[in-house]
Order: C-alpha cells, then sequence, then structure tokens
C-alpha cells in the first residue's frame, strides 16, 4: 500500500512540473519584430565581438542599416525564424501524400545567385571597414556558422573523392 501511494505521488509531481513548463510557454507573447532594433543588435554583436571603434562602429551601423532589407533579421537566410519565407507545404492528398515538388528550380536558381551577389557585396564592405585582423576573424566564424547551418555529414571524407 505504501508503494503505491508513493508511486502515485511521484507521478503526480512529475506530471505537475510537466504541465507547470507547459503552461509557461504558452504565456510568452510572440516577439514582434523591429527592423532598428534588428539592426541595432546585429551591429553591436559584432562590435563588441570583433572590438571594432567607434568609427567603425557606426559605419557598420550604416552598412547594416543598408543591408537590412536585402538580408533579413537573422541574415538572407531566415527571415526572422528558420522555415519563414519559404512557402507553405502544399496540402496532403487522400493518400496522404504531399505533391512532388516542381522540377523548374530556375526561380530558385536565380534567387540564390540574388542572395550569394548581396551577402559578397556586405561582405566587400565590410572587409573595407575592418582591420586585417577583425576581418581575419570574422571569415573564421562566418566559416563555423557554414559549417554549423549545414549539419554533420554522415559519410566519410574517403566517400567524397569518388
Amino acid at each position: 500500500m505504501k508503494k503505491m501511494i508513493v508511486t502515485m505521488m511521484a507521478a503526480m509531481l512529475v506530471s505537475t512540473a510537466a504541465m507547470a513548463q507547459d503552461a509557461k510557454n504558452e504565456q510568452r507573447p510572440p516577439r514582434k519584430f523591429d527592423k532598428t532594433e534588428m539592426i541595432k543588435h546585429r551591429t553591436d554583436e559584432t562590435v563588441s565581438r570583433y572590438k571594432l571603434s567607434d568609427k567603425q562602429a557606426k559605419q557598420l551601423l550604416e552598412l547594416n542599416t543598408k543591408y537590412a532589407d536585402k538580408m533579413g533579421p537573422r541574415g538572407p537566410h531566415h527571415h526572422g525564424r528558420p522555415g519563414a519565407g519559404r512557402p507553405p507545404m502544399p496540402p496532403k492528398d487522400e493518400k496522404g501524400q504531399r505533391p512532388e515538388p516542381p522540377k523548374d528550380d530556375s526561380k530558385m536558381k536565380e534567387h540564390r545567385k540574388e542572395m550569394e551577389a548581396t551577402m559578397k557585396a556586405y561582405d566587400d564592405e565590410i572587409k573595407k571597414i575592418m582591420t586585417a585582423d577583425q576581418y581575419k576573424s570574422y571569415q573564421a566564424d562566418q566559416k563555423k556558422m557554414r559549417e554549423k547551418r549545414r549539419g554533420p555529414r554522415h559519410f566519410d571524407e574517403t566517400q567524397k573523392n569518388k
């Protein structure tokens, strides 16, 4: 009898804690997107990470303001959150299957070229603002972020050369 009561109390304790966490998440209001706040945050983050001077910080703020519409809140891919900016998934048919994506990817390739050109232009301008050491550190961080976005690869390097 004691074991049953202790087990029930433990189960109630765990379920109460889980319910409390769910309630916390529901109460959080959605964040509103403020473009000027995003620009300032991105600039401040870069200034502190690479120890930019006041003059460099001012130039970077102007640069980030110039590219804010082209690159979005979290860079050119995210537009505020992962998956945003993409068209919604097509509905499933009666069998529960989604239709095949269109084979014509010319729009996607065109958009990718535009984004690459924008990123290159931004990179060229930030290179003019930063010192050689700052820019080298910036490039290393960008490389790490690109690798992190790609995620782990599930094949070894020997397969890559085949």
